[in-house]
């Protein structure tokens, strides 16, 4: 069973504790944090409200059931949940086995002038499946039961699955026919199909596989005015894409029942390598090349001077002596302070890696990259889904974490980066606070690269002044990100968190023209109402 107030299941093995150096690196960084009491389910669930749903025989409205289905997994949903100040359950959950009985209960909801919200895998961070205050009564509606594979067609390279299916069952059920999806998002072992689709996901070898509006060949979506299917054809130049009008809606035109997407075979070989450069600068630059030369590459991952540092330290532990043995060792190449780390990835036939791999080395050596020899690619692979649970370690400590990411043209990469970072890092200077902020490059493109910054800072004495503090940080980094010309979301789509900054990139006529979509298909706002659109599109 999944944790009802954090990220994971309940006997999962990848929980984690903070390791004595770990702490002492956090007091050092941001000072000493004070541990919060913890509110627990029962608690929680003696604030759930009496339902304000009839009876029917697909909902189900057990108080601990609209208690799991409450919140995500946003900076803002474990405060909440974490401190037992929720104020707003589903009055109900329904979990369907079918596009026909989704169907159902959004004929029941068009009835009775219920509120819906689809819910996938719970993994949002921008609040995309959190009910708001209404006087309609709401009902979620969980996918989990439609997590099948519905049919493959190999000749075409194409399968279809119910849009409840997570990642691990998607790849799974494809292996078994020798191909993969492979779209790995952070969220992967939790997040859905569906989901994908819904909040425009990106993973982690988007290079080579392609994000998911690449993958993303047709589908049905169930709306409260019909059925929609859109169906598998390769190209088309007849008028706009439908598609287009599902990916990213993120619930408000209609639930996503079934997703068809393009399948690649099983790649034979794949590597991971990390490599050292002197500076920011030439990393940025080493990057830009590698993608606009069109190096075969599966992924691009570029850290920080400050990144780099932290990572390696926070990996070792109580236990820096091999870090230190490896700085020296680098520095006697010429990489000392200021270093950063790349990591690269070459997937599929052997030929094609061991060539990939081959230009790709050469290119970084000859800007004064050096190779680590160590395994630091291969570690990253095989704790690339681990992050999300060091929030719940460091939350009993009294630490959090969060994260803020966008796109922006090559030409704005290092100052946006710079800028985005130095904003968050100083917003909690009027209290006297530390932030310890550091950044990466999550994915290139030949145009440009996303931003991604992480951030720590110390809950403080309660968990309003956390929020209070996060508020300050999310503004921050929002406000330089639309200073700088970037989207709101490379990947983590917009739902309540981001949906007041998304005027700046989509324009005035842009929101209007998706407001017109939504009205469409939802002509009296019950789909998903509070998300992607902003407040005076409410």
């Amino acid at each position: 069973m999944r944790l009802w107030n954090g990220w994971g299941n309940e006997d999962s093995d990848l929980t984690m504790e903070l390791s004595d150096g770990l702490r002492a690196l956090l007091e050092a960084l941001v000072g000493p944090g004070t541990a919060l009491s913890q509110a627990t389910l029962n608690e929680v669930i003696a604030k759930v409200p009496n339902t304000r749903l009839d009876d029917h025989p697909q909902i189900n409205t057990d108080p601990e059931t609209r208690v799991r289905h409450a919140r995500g997994q946003s900076l803002p949903d474990w405060l909440e949940m974490h401190s037992g100040n929720v104020d707003t359950f589903p009055d109900g959950v329904a979990f369907p086995e079918s596009s026909e009985q989704v169907r159902e209960l959004l004929a029941h909801a068009k009835e009775n002038n219920l509120i819906v919200i689809p819910y996938g895998g719970g993994t949002s961070v921008v609040g995309h499946i959190n009910p708001e205050t209404s006087d309609k009564p709401v009902l979620t509606i969980d996918m989990a039961k439609m997590n099948s594979m519905l049919s493959i067609d190999t000749e075409s390279q194409l399968a279809t699955f119910g849009a409840g299916a997570p990642g691990p069952v998607v790849e799974e059920e494809l292996k078994k026919h020798g191909y993969t999806l492979g779209h790995f998002p952070q969220s992967w072992e939790l997040s859905t199909l569906g989901g994908w689709v819904a909040s425009r996901s990106s993973g982690q070898q988007s290079l080579h596989y392609g994000r998911i509006e690449n993958m993303f060949a047709g589908g049905t979506i169930e709306t409260l005015n019909g059925t929609m299917k859109i169906p598998t054809i390769p190209a088309s130049s007849a008028g706009p894409d439908v598609r287009e009008m599902i990916l990213g809606s993120e619930g408000r035109m209609g639930i996503i029942t079934e997703v068809t997407v393009r399948i690649t075979p099983l790649p034979e070989k794949e590597k991971f390598q990390v490599i050292f450069f002197p500076s920011w600068e030439i990393g940025i630059s080493a990057a830009r090349e590698l993608i606009q030369q069109r190096v075969a590459l599966s992924m691009v991952r570029l850290s920080n001077p400050l990144e780099t540092t932290s990572l390696l330290y926070m990996g070792a532990g109580s236990d820096s002596s091999g870090v230190v043995a490896l700085e020296e060792s680098l520095s006697k190449k010429g990489i000392g302070e200021g270093k950063v780390m790349m990591t690269f990835g070459v997937t599929g036939s052997a030929r094609h890696c061991d060539a990939a791999y081959q230009l790709a080395l050469d290119h970084c050596n000859g800007l004064g990259g050096v190779a680590d020899e160590s395994g630091l690619g291969e570690n990253w692979a095989h704790g690339r889904f681990r992050a999300p649970y060091l929030r719940d370690p460091l939350g009993a400590e009294g630490y959090v974490v969060d994260t803020m990411e966008t796109a922006v043209d090559w030409s704005k990469v290092s100052e946006a980066a710079e800028n985005i970072e130095q904003a968050i890092r100083t917003a909690l200077d009027d209290e006297g606070e530390q932030v310890h902020a550091y950044t990466h490059l999550s994915h290139v493109y030949g145009q440009g690269s996303s931003i991604y910054t992480t951030y720590l800072f110390r809950i403080g004495k309660s968990y309003e002044q956390g929020m209070n503090r996060w508020m300050k940080l999310k503004k921050a980094g929002a406000d330089q990100i639309v200073a700088h010309g970037g989207t709101i979301s490379h990947q983590h789509g917009v739902g309540s968190d981001h949906k007041n900054y998304l005027t700046a990139e989509k324009g005035k006529l842009g929101i209007a023209a998706i407001n017109s979509l939504c009205e469409q298909f939802d002509p009296k706002g019950q789909m998903n109402p509070g998300k992607l659109l902003p407040d005076d599109k409410h």
